[in-house]
């Protein structure tokens, strides 16, 4: 085992990007952030297993709650995606990976609610803003600007 991983603050700082790799998966060091900001309840406005999180986990088929167990554990980045690749229900391929990722870099809000969820954050935080487009995007800018950043 690692040595003792310090906890994340998400009160204090935000997230990685979603668009930071970890094992060519986009989203997952992410999700560890949230997860061990989690474990030190420090996740502020934070969600661990949200329904963006929630798509990776389905991905690779790995129950949230057990990866949780792992972060809880003090496993750094590179053990728990040794343990991912262990344990997952659905084994990805490299190429999978990459298109996986690479559709969740490229998406887009659909579906009346979530475009208009979308926009009207997207007028909130960043109205001068017209290059804001997907989903990453908005969460990137959304991060900056929580934490004091002008746009």
């Amino acid at each position: 085992m690692s040595q003792s991983i310090p906890p994340t603050d998400l009160t204090r700082r935000p997230p990685r990007s979603p668009r930071i790799r970890l094992g060519g998966f986009v989203i997952l060091p992410r999700i560890i952030d949230k997860g061990r900001a989690v474990a030190s309840g420090t996740n502020g406005d934070y969600n661990y297993a949200c329904p963006l999180d929630m798509q990776f986990f389905e991905f690779v088929s790995v129950d949230p709650t057990e990866f949780q167990k792992q972060i809880n554990a003090g496993l750094g980045d590179g053990e728990l995606l040794g343990w991912l690749e262990k344990n997952a229900g659905t084994k990805r391929l490299p190429h999978e990976i990459q298109l996986w990722s690479r559709f969740q870099e490229d998406r887009v809000p659909s579906g009346v609610e979530n475009r208009e969820y979308f926009q009207e954050a997207h007028k909130n935080f960043a109205p001068a803003r017209g290059d804001i487009g997907t989903w990453f995007d908005w969460l990137d800018v959304d991060d900056f600007v929580s934490y004091g950043g002008k746009v």
